[in-house]
Order: structure tokens, then C-alpha cells, then sequence
């Protein structure tokens, strides 16, 4: 590719993101002391876990019956859902699914409201060790509500990608 080809894709992709971002409104999770009051039914999303190495692993508990479904902006491929499952049940897959990794440390529960305060589900991240990775939290994930859904993209922070692909993340080889 020219340096005009790469100056108008670049050009696409911030127009896009800048519209998604925008278009949207914007839910900030809210960390959890404890998740033990957790009740009611879910559709458990498990994201990531792909290969050995997927640190860009999360899992989102979609309170069922709600009037919103949580979707990530991602292929198919890239997740799973289970459908109906008791809170408890939900969760204790989630803790397990984010575990996994060597520099798993702990997991962060938090809370999804609307901005009525209303639940709309539960975000359970994991945290890693920071020597690993210069922090315990190196996901970059954003939940926004469009019409009756939650999209929630998530991504590496741009300095673990780098780390993690050793040291470029373009992914232009040259």
C-alpha cells in the first residue's frame, strides 16, 4: 500500500470510531466489594481465551429479562454465549474462564447500570500481575447503549499489545 492508501483508511477508521463513540451513550462500570448479593438469572458471555497467550479475555453476566442484550463488537468466533444460567452458576464460570492465564493475580467484579441506575449486568476482568505488564488491569473496555443493546468493545491497552507482540503492534511487516 502507498502512503495515500494508508492516510485514507486511517482517515476511515477515525471517522467510524469517532461516530460509534459518539452516536453512543457511554455505561462506566462500578467495581464490587462483593459479589455474594449477585441474584437472578444470566446469559453468561465468555470472551476470549482463544490461544495460550488471549490476554484480551473478559466475561460479561447479562442480566436476563431486562429489555437489553450485552453484544461485543467482535466476530462470533471470538466469543461464547450460555444462556439461563443461575447467578451463582454464572459467575463461578466467569471467575474460572478469566483465571486462567500464568499472570492471573485476582479478578474485578463490577456492576453495569443505565444511567437510571437500573442493572444491566456484571463485568468480571481479570487482573494480572503488574510486573508482567506494567499494570494489574490491562484491558481497555467500553460498554455502550444503543437501542436495546449494550455493545461492549474490548481491547488490549496500546502498551500491553506492544508488549505482548513484542514491541510493534501495526502489524505491518515490512
Amino acid at each position: 500500500m502507498n502512503k495515500r492508501q494508508h492516510i485514507i483508511i486511517f482517515l476511515m477508521l477515525l471517522s467510524y470510531g469517532c461516530s460509534f463513540a459518539l452516536s453512543k451513550e457511554r455505561l462506566i462500570p462500578e467495581p464490587l466489594k462483593d459479589g455474594k448479593s449477585i441474584q437472578g438469572t444470566f446469559t453468561l458471555i465468555l470472551y476470549g481465551a482463544n490461544h495460550s497467550n488471549d490476554l484480551e479475555t473478559i466475561a460479561i453476566l447479562d442480566r436476563e429479562g431486562d429489555g437489553y442484550d450485552f453484544e461485543p463488537f467482535a466476530p462470533e468466533f471470538v466469543y461464547r454465549i450460555k444462556k439461563n444460567l443461575p447467578a451463582n452458576e454464572a459467575l463461578s464460570e466467569a471467575e474460572m474462564f478469566v483465571g486462567w492465564h500464568h499472570s492471573f493475580r485476582s479478578i474485578r467484579l463490577s456492576k453495569i447500570t443505565d444511567e437510571k441506575g437500573s442493572l444491566l449486568g456484571y463485568e468480571v476482568r481479570p487482573l494480572y500481575y503488574p510486573l508482567d505488564f506494567g499494570f494489574s488491569d490491562i484491558l481497555d473496555v467500553n460498554y455502550f447503549k444503543s437501542g436495546n443493546k449494550i455493545i461492549a468493545r474490548i481491547k488490549l491497552m496500546e502498551s500491553v499489545e506492544k508488549i505482548n507482540s513484542g514491541g510493534d503492534s501495526s502489524g505491518v511487516l515490512e
